[in-house]
């Protein structure tokens, strides 16, 4: 039965001590079901690996920072045949588990929820307004992941030389292997970055990143360019 599936969610983190004991402790008490949260840490420089810990979550150390390999780390601790891949500032809704399983019992490979921001800002309520369709272009990591272990494994996880956009280009490659669900409720995302850099400032800054993915321009001067221009990068 779908509904008993144990689900394994896997939170990269990278100095997150302000907010990762809050998250875990919610995701403890916002569903039912068996689930394991697995916390991959890109080697934080602060107290994040004590205090997931303390507030129950199993944490794994990755070799690697960068959220695809720390990712790909935690897929393959995982004890859970399904995968919920989650940011450390994103907060799925009530409920969550049977969503996922809901979804896959209907015959979804893999799916993700729509967004909402905690901030309510106009420009960001439209924003997350677009991320109802099913429009590759409007998928991003902080509207979370799901999917199968064995489907993931099979398509090879996410790809470790992408640094930026690895979330984008891991949907493309879902999708090409069977229907993508798109749940019609939201996970709530910070917006601590839109405050950091400016609501359309910042904006503006993704739309460039990701128009110069898509025109072929290479990782490293993406990555160059997300570092020099966005404030409080953790690249």
């Amino acid at each position: 039965m779908t509904e008993h599936i144990p689900v394994s969610i896997i939170i990269p983190t990278f100095n997150e001590a302000d907010s990762i004991a809050d998250l875990v402790r919610y995701l403890r008490t916002a569903t039912v079901g068996e689930m394991e949260i697995l916390v991959a840490d890109g080697q934080s420089l602060d107290d994040t690996v004590a205090l997931a810990e303390q507030a129950g979550a199993r944490v794994v150390v990755c070799p690697r920072k960068g959220r695809a390999a720390q990712m790909n780390y935690g897929a393959q601790q995982a004890q859970g045949p399904l995968l919920y891949f989650l940011h450390a500032d994103t907060y799925p809704p009530l409920g969550f588990l049977t969503d996922i399983r809901q979804a896959l019992a209907r015959g979804f490979r893999s799916g993700c929820y729509r967004l909402a921001f905690d901030h309510p800002h106009w420009f960001l309520r439209a924003n997350a307004w677009f991320t109802r369709f099913q429009w590759t272009v409007v998928r991003f990591g902080d509207q979370s992941l799901f999917v199968s272990k064995v489907l993931f494994e099979q398509i090879g996880g996410f790809r470790e030389d992408l640094l930026v956009m690895e979330d984008q280009e891991i949907i493309v490659r879902l999708k090409g292997q069977g229907p993508f669900r798109v749940v019609p409720r939201t996970v709530t995302t910070s917006a601590r970055k839109y405050h950091d850099n400016g609501v359309y400032r910042l904006q503006g800054l993704f739309t460039s990143i990701a128009v110069l993915y898509w025109l072929g321009v290479s990782q490293e001067n993406l990555v160059r360019f997300y570092r020099f221009f966005i404030r409080k990068s953790k690249l």
